[in-house]
């Protein structure tokens, strides 16, 4: 049953990470706020490639991300970005329909070479905190991102502020 409304969520979820990926205008996708931040190109590329990472976490007992063979589009072009997401989406939702509700409370653990740096936790909540949140966190980024450059923020979950005060 919870695997249904990840699932569900995940399908909900995918259309309003589109809509945010394509209201990022090339002309700021150099736009960083601050100088320890990625430019708004790299965080858009960070949540498309958030989606790569369904496959290990959700097909593997344990994903070292040293061996594994991320592709990337060049930040500088939203055009890429977006082509990356829907290709990664693909994976991701395969990934996400291969699971089973036992899957689910399977150890998991990710690695960098010899080094543990997540788990060994239940796939579940690996799959809410890496992978569902994180996506989430980082679309919250990406709306200051664009609302600090003057950029029209679509709505998410209804109406955004802006769509609210027009008359």
């Amino acid at each position: 049953m919870i695997l249904k409304y990840l699932l569900e969520e995940f399908e909900q979820e995918v259309k309003s990470t589109r809509k945010l990926l394509q209201a990022v205008p090339e002309k700021d996708l150099n736009y960083k706020p601050s100088e320890i931040s990625w430019t708004m190109g790299q965080l858009a590329q960070h949540i498309a490639t958030i989606y790569y990472w369904y496959v290990g976490t959700l097909t593997k007992d344990v994903y070292d991300m040293a061996g594994d063979k991320l592709e990337r589009a060049d930040p500088a072009d939203i055009k890429a970005t977006l082509a990356l997401f829907e290709s990664n989406v693909e994976l991701a939702r395969a990934a996400l329909t291969s699971l089973t509700e036992e899957k689910l409370q399977d150890l998991w653990t990710m690695k960098v070479g010899e080094q543990v740096v997540l788990g060994p936790l239940p796939r579940g909540t690996v799959s809410r905190g890496f992978l569902f949140n994180h996506i989430y966190h980082h679309r919250g980024e990406l709306v200051i991102y664009l609302r600090a450059t003057g950029n029209k923020v679509p709505g998410l979950y209804g109406p955004t502020y802006e769509d609210s005060q027009q008359g």
